[in-house]
C-alpha cells in the first residue's frame, strides 16, 4: 500500500505541515526533524504527489469551497460567512456548486484540487455518504490537503469537522413541544443527508422517551427538488387529507415550516392555539412570515468562525481538535406557546 504524508507524519511524530515543509526544502524545520522525516521518506520510497508539493511553502493562499446547492438559504449564508472570514485572513476562495450527484461531486473535487488550493471546505452534510466507498473520494483528497467539513462529521486523518449537534437540537425542540401538551406532531424533512438523518433520529427518540408511539404516517419526506412554499403547502394537504388532525408540526428546515404555516392558514387553523409549528436553521424566513416562526438556531455564524479558526491552525502546522461540536438553541417566537397545558385529546 502506498504511503501518504499522513503516514509519514505519524511515523515521525510531527504534523503534516512539517512533512510538507520538508518536501518543499526544509525551511523552518530543525535539522534533526528534517533528517527524521527524510529517513522515513527514503525507507518507504515515498514519491511526493504534485498536489502535496503545492502545500506549505508554495501556498497560493486559496481555499476551495464546495457546496451542493447555492440557492439553499442555509448554504448561501454559510458560503457568505466563510468567504468573509477567509478574506479577513488573507485568503481567496474558489467556489463550486456540485449538485447532489456523487460522480459530479468527485469531478468538482478533482478540479479544485488541480488548482493547488491549500485546503477544501465542504459546505453542508450532503458530501458525507453512508458507506466507506461513497466517502473514498474524501479520504483520497485528505491524503493531499486538509479537508474541512461544515456541519458534518467524518473520522479520518486530515479531515476536520465543525458541526451543530442536530440530534440533540431536534430532540430538545420535539421535547419542548411535547411538554407543552402536544403529543400528536407531524414531522417534515427534505434531506437524508448526515444532518437530515440526525434530526430525524432526534425527533423519533423524543417521541420514544415520552412514551409516544413513533408512527411512520406522521413523518413526511418531501423529496421534490422544488422548495416552492406553495408546493410544500399542497404536499402537506395531500398527504394529510382524511387523517386524524394533528396539533403540531416540526420541520427540519425553515422553508418547510413556512409551508406548514401556509397549510394551517389555508385550513383555518389558529397558530399557536390550534397548531404549533417549529422550523430549523433560524433563517431570515422566521421574520418574513406571519406569525413569526419559532426555530432552532444551529449557530451558523459560530460554526463558520470556528471552522476558519481550525483551518488557520492546521495550515500553520499547529495541533487542533479534529471535531468541534456546538449546541443549537430553540428560539421561541409566535408559532409556539411552551407554557405547560393539559394534553389535547
Amino acid at each position: 500500500m502506498a504511503i501518504t504524508i499522513y503516514d509519514i507524519s505519524q511515523l515521525a511524530g510531527v504534523s503534516t505541515a512539517t512533512v510538507s515543509r520538508v518536501l518543499n526544502g526544509g525551511e523552518n524545520v530543525s535539522p534533526a526533524t528534517c533528517k527524521k522525516v527524510t529517513d522515513i521518506i527514503e525507507k518507504y520510497g515515498y514519491i511526493p504527489n504534485a498536489y502535496a508539493r503545492g502545500m506549505g511553502l508554495h501556498s497560493l493562499k486559496t481555499i476551495g469551497l464546495l457546496c451542493a446547492d447555492s440557492s439553499d438559504l442555509y448554504t448561501a449564508r454559510a458560503v457568505y460567512l466563510l468567504e468573509q472570514e477567509l478574506q479577513a485572513n488573507g485568503y481567496e476562495s474558489l467556489l463550486c456548486c456540485t449538485g447532489f450527484n456523487q460522480d459530479v461531486r468527485k469531478n468538482y473535487l478533482h478540479l479544485v484540487l488541480s488548482k493547488k488550493v491549500d485546503s477544501i471546505i465542504l459546505v453542508g452534510s450532503h458530501f458525507i455518504g453512508t458507506t466507506e466507498l461513497e466517502n473514498e473520494y474524501i479520504r483520497e483528497a485528505a491524503d493531499l490537503i486538509p479537508i474541512m467539513l461544515l456541519n458534518a462529521s467524518y473520522n479520518h486523518p486530515n479531515v476536520y469537522s465543525t458541526l451543530c449537534d442536530d440530534y440533540a437540537s431536534m430532540y430538545e425542540a420535539a421535547s419542548s413541544m411535547i411538554c407543552s401538551g402536544i403529543p400528536d406532531i407531524l414531522y417534515l424533512y427534505n434531506s437524508k443527508s448526515y444532518s437530515g438523518l440526525k434530526k430525524l433520529k432526534g425527533f423519533q427518540n423524543a417521541l420514544t422517551d415520552n412514551n409516544i408511539p413513533d408512527s411512520l404516517q406522521n413523518i413526511l419526506y418531501y423529496d421534490k427538488s422544488s422548495c416552492d412554499i406553495e408546493n410544500i403547502t399542497d404536499f402537506i394537504e395531500e398527504m394529510t387529507t382524511g387523517r386524524p388532525r394533528f396539533h403540531g408540526i416540526i420541520a427540519a428546515d425553515d422553508v418547510l415550516a413556512v409551508g406548514g404555516i401556509k397549510y394551517a392558514q389555508k385550513e383555518g387553523l389558529r397558530i399557536p392555539e390550534d397548531i404549533s409549528i417549529i422550523g430549523y436553521n433560524n433563517s431570515i424566513l422566521t421574520a418574513c412570515c406571519t406569525p413569526a416562526l419559532t426555530s432552532v438556531d444551529n449557530c451558523l455564524e459560530a460554526l463558520t468562525h470556528q471552522l476558519i479558526h481550525t483551518l488557520l491552525h492546521v495550515l500553520a502546522g499547529e495541533q487542533t481538535p479534529q471535531k468541534v461540536v456546538f449546541s443549537g438553541r430553540l428560539i421561541e417566537r409566535d408559532t409556539t406557546r411552551f407554557s405547560p397545558s393539559p394534553k389535547r385529546i
